[in-house]
């Protein structure tokens, strides 16, 4: 039951990242300032939450399960990987416009992760998995761009920033499947990842002017974005890892921007092309495509998670 339902939680978190460009552009803060605080609230909370689980668990079963070392050392590199791709996003777009910078850095995210996955060991990607992200990623660049290309935007330096917001993000991504296959409690593994992170924006959060969370709009976006946008997402995301391959989590993230697209129509009145739309629905397809293999594949995927725990002894 529980390998059912990974991708859909994976598919929710998407949902709820959707949502996050529509409700900071209700907010008068700078672009980075608000990555910042919805980082900052949102690590607060996933780390005091895994603070909270992981003493239940100590106190369930002595020293609970303790990272090894290089594990400890793997999520530390994870939370830095977290903070640097918020900057590596903004960089991006700052340098190379809104629509290139978004399609390169998400788009890329799924290729990264899959990749990575693979040289880590956990096995090599489905050639289903591969053309149904190519079209996945497909979608989401004429669903961006409009079929235009944006060739007019193209900077070199911002698309080499965007490609590694893309690495870095399955960089994070792989760690904490990894963390979560050897048997830590998915939410401790976020709690860690983001809540390092959180501390490592904070300056940001600071030097970029965090007046505007004095007013009560801004604090409630701020609240929301933190809240429901990082922390309730990343649970969800760190739930779905539980049994689904990260390579796949990858790609079905992509359904963020579709999302996205769509609350822009709806609660911004934004137009899309029908172009757009033609993208909108490759992209559609593609995470289906994705979604579906998982019951088939329960025999080689679904018991990786027990595989890796026997491994390291956690039982």
């Amino acid at each position: 039951m529980e390998s059912r339902s990974g991708p859909l939680a994976v598919v929710a978190a998407a949902v709820l990242w959707g949502t996050a460009g529509t409700a900071g552009a209700l907010a008068t803060a700078g672009s980075v300032s608000l990555a910042a605080a919805r980082l900052v609230l949102g690590g607060a909370m996933l780390g005091a939450l895994a603070l909270v689980t992981a003493h239940r668990a100590r106190r369930r079963a002595g020293r609970g399960n303790v990272p090894d070392a290089a594990t400890r050392w793997t999520l530390f590199l994870g939370a830095a990987a977290v903070a640097a791709y918020q900057l590596c996003f903004f960089a991006a777009v700052a340098r190379t416009g809104v629509a290139i910078g978004t399609v390169v850095a998400i788009g890329s995210g799924p290729v990264f992760t899959g990749l990575i996955s693979w040289i880590a060991g956990q096995g090599r990607p489905s050639g289903r998995w591969a053309l149904a992200t190519a079209a996945a990623v497909a979608g989401c660049a004429v669903l961006v761009t409009g079929g235009g290309g944006g060739a007019g935007g193209a900077d070199a330096a911002g698309i080499a920033l965007a490609l590694l917001g893309g690495l870095l993000y399955a960089f994070y991504a792989v760690v904490a499947a990894r963390a979560i296959g050897r048997g830590m409690e998915s939410g401790v593994v976020m709690g860690v990842l983001f809540g390092g992170a959180a501390v490592l924006m904070l300056p940001v959060l600071v030097l970029t002017g965090p007046a505007w969370l004095a007013r009560p709009s801004g604090l409630l976006t701020a609240l929301y974005l933190g809240c429901a946008t990082t922390g309730l997402a990343y649970l969800l995301y760190g739930r779905g890892l539980r049994t689904t391959p990260v390579a796949t989590a990858a790609t079905l993230a992509l359904a963020e921007p579709a999302v996205a697209a769509l609350l822009g129509v709806v609660a911004l009145r934004e137009h899309l092309s029908p172009v757009s739309w033609g993208g909108l629905v490759l992209l559609a397809l593609g995470l289906v495509v994705v979604a579906l293999p998982a019951r088939t594949a329960a025999a080689s995927h679904a018991p990786a998670t027990e595989t890796a725990r026997a491994a390291a002894g956690t039982g």
